[in-house]
């Protein structure tokens, strides 16, 4: 298997404990510049992450239910009606009655809620897409296998789903 890249992954088998603690280390500080810009425009709005990521998936799947939202999230249903409640009354998403199930309440970004989505998304997109560009294609593809690599089982079955929706 020689020029498979092979080698090099089986070199990551042998990680030591201080290239795991600084791998950590990193996650940790990157993950606080990837939300940092929407902290800052959700604290203004007196939000939190769960707001924004409300708002991404609705972004990302117009029309989605409130039951297809809760699978996605991993959330409880109090804490996903609380947050909801709160866009709705603020006018940033749209909730409309299921025309098949007048049980389902399917939810849509209102103009105001995409103005908010794109403005927050625009800020990591910005911050990823520099990130990747330094590190190059091969980086790319390496980071998202190692991110899919950390999942359980199911959160990686949440993220599978994510396949199946438009957007």
């Amino acid at each position: 298997m020689e020029g498979s890249g092979h080698d090099g992954g089986n070199a990551l088998l042998f990680l030591t404990d201080e290239q795991l603690r600084k791998g950590i280390e990193a996650m940790f500080f990157a993950y606080q510049g990837f939300t940092a810009d929407p902290d800052r425009i959700l604290a203004d709005l007196a939000y939190g992450r769960a707001h924004h990521r409300a708002i991404h998936f609705i972004n990302r799947s117009p029309g989605t239910t409130v039951n297809n939202l809760l699978s996605i999230l991993g959330v409880t249903k109090q804490s996903l009606n609380r947050v909801l409640r709160a866009l709705v009354e603020d006018g940033l998403v749209r909730s409309e009655v299921g025309t098949r199930d007048k049980r389902e309440r399917h939810l849509y970004l209102t103009d105001a809620g995409a103005a908010l989505e794109r403005q927050l998304s625009d800020a990591q997109r910005d911050r990823m897409r520099a990130a990747y560009r330094a590190a190059g294609p091969e980086a790319v593809a390496g980071f998202r296998t190692v991110l899919e690599g950390m999942m359980d089982d199911d959160m990686r079955k949440r993220y599978e789903a994510l396949k199946d929706l438009k957007g």
